[in-house]
Order: C-alpha cells, then sequence, then structure tokens
C-alpha cells in the first residue's frame, strides 16, 4: 500500500515541487491550495507520474476547510503519513503601516493555517502511533529581518510551535521538523505584500524585492522540495536550506553585530 502524503500550499512554488517529488518517489498526494485550477493541474502532472491524487481547494485559515480536507484525505487513502504544512504568505511593511487587517492575514494564513491542519490530523497520527509533521518556516523564524515585524513574528511562532511540539510527540512515535528556507525564486511576487508610505515608497519596497530574487543565492523551489525530503528520510529535526545557513548562523553567534548591519539598511 502506497504511502500518502498531504501538503499545503501546493499549487506552486515549492508547495508543488515537494509534491512532484514525492509523487516520483512513490507517494499518493493530496493537494491542499485556495486555487482549483492550479490543484487540478498539479493533479493530473502527479497522475501522469502513476500516483493518485487528490485536489481540495481549501483556505488554511478556515478551521472547517481544513477538517473538511482531512477527512476527505482520509475517506480517499485510508490513512495519512506525513502532513508538509507550507502555505504561506509574505508581507514587507514598516510596522506602522501593518494594519490590524495585514496582521490577522498573515497569522490566519502563516501560523493558524499551520495549528488547524496539526489539530485535524492529529487524532489519525496519535491513533496510529506514527505520522510525520514537517512544518515549513523561513528564515524570518530564525533571525529578525528589518521592515518584516508581521512575517517573523508569525515565522518565530512556527518555531515554537514546531520545537515544543517535538518534545512533545516525540515519545509518541510522531516526527516534527522545521524546514527553514530564505527567499524562494518561484510565484513568490504573486503571493507578497508590500505597504509603505505612500505609493512611491511601495513600489520601491516591491522593485527591490524582485532584485533581490534574481540573485544567484537564492533557492529555488526544487531545493526546499529536497530539503523536505532529506528531513522526511533522515528523520532530521531541523533543516536549515542553502546559504540561509550561513546567515542563521552568523546571527546565532554573533547576534549584535547581526542586528547592526541590517539596521543600516532600515529606511
Amino acid at each position: 500500500m502506497a504511502k500518502t502524503v498531504l501538503i499545503t500550499g501546493a499549487s506552486q512554488g515549492s508547495g508543488k515541487a515537494t509534491a512532484l517529488l514525492f509523487a516520483r518517489n512513490g507517494y499518493d498526494v493530496v493537494l491542499a491550495a485556495r486555487q482549483p485550477d492550479r490543484l487540478e493541474t498539479v493533479a493530473q502532472e502527479i497522475q501522469s507520474l502513476g500516483r493518485s491524487a487528490l485536489a481540495i481547494s481549501t483556505d488554511m485559515g478556515d478551521f472547517q476547510q481544513v477538517q473538511t480536507l482531512v477527512n476527505k484525505a482520509l475517506q480517499t487513502f485510508g490513512n495519512i503519513d506525513i502532513l508538509i504544512n507550507n502555505a504561506g504568505i509574505c508581507l514587507t511593511a514598516p510596522m506602522e503601516k501593518t494594519s490590524l487587517s495585514d496582521w490577522q492575514k498573515i497569522m490566519d494564513t502563516n501560523f493558524w493555517g499551520y495549528v488547524y491542519a496539526i489539530q485535524a490530523i492529529l487524532p489519525h497520527f496519535l491513533e496510529r502511533n506514527t505520522g510525520t509533521i514537517i512544518n515549513v518556516g523561513s528564515i524570518g523564524g530564525k533571525m529578525p529581518l528589518p521592515q518584516m515585524t508581521a512575517y517573523c513574528a508569525s515565522k518565530y511562532a512556527i518555531t515554537g510551535l514546531t520545537e515544543s511540539l517535538r518534545l512533545e510527540l516525540f515519545p509518541k512515535g510522531i516526527q516534527v521538523c522545521a524546514v527553514h528556507p530564505g527567499v524562494i525564486n518561484s510565484n513568490f511576487m504573486e503571493r507578497a505584500m508590500f505597504r509603505g508610505g505612500d505609493e512611491s515608497e511601495t513600489e520601491a519596497r516591491r522593485q527591490q524585492m524582485s532584485k533581490l530574487l534574481e540573485s544567484s543565492w537564492v533557492s529555488k523551489p526544487e531545493d526546499i522540495a529536497n530539503a523536505i525530503w532529506d528531513a522526511v528520510q533522515n528523520k532530521r529535526s531541523e533543516v536549515v536550506v542553502g546559504p540561509t545557513f550561513l546567515a542563521t548562523e552568523a546571527y546565532r553567534l554573533f547576534p549584535g553585530l547581526m542586528q547592526w548591519v541590517m539596521s543600516q539598511n532600515v529606511k
């Protein structure tokens, strides 16, 4: 019987790359995201690889939709072996330009979406005394980033959630891992939000991010997919992807220096 993986944010970028990688390695795949057309396209690609795929349009910030997602997945495949929490959005904005609505939106997706998925699937894992939870975090969950307070708050929350949950679930046979990418060169700009004092400042932030995405050290979706596969196969507790490791290690070792360096770019 084939193993089954449930992946959120699976319609594009690293979520899609991860879905295809697991399918190539013999997994059936449950795909969740908000855009049904893109999800169906990914499902067809998986089916062309000879694996089964179930695409379910889901707003991860809505617990009832998430519960329905998990219920349908279990009804279809019987078991879920791996949950990969990957859905997320990015917000670049100074605190004074970050509205409460912005905060609500980013926390609903980046934090509560993960909590809802874990809450919905955990009884199944506990009943079987096995299962794997992969939470895709960010460099912003390992070190602060200028002009990204709300985003970093959501990702630091994921770091705390993952590390605490690992301690709780390890004795029960359930693996919990964090995979921390840096900037990913995918469809990132479609989901990113920018705020500034006026339109020109907002556009400047957007252009700055677009330029950053052209850098040679930016990760590709396949890099994140491979890191997730590594985490599952080798039961890793944490994987920091690519050059992001150098930045997070520098911050761990020299936090004061790194904060000073980053503060020089704040305007």
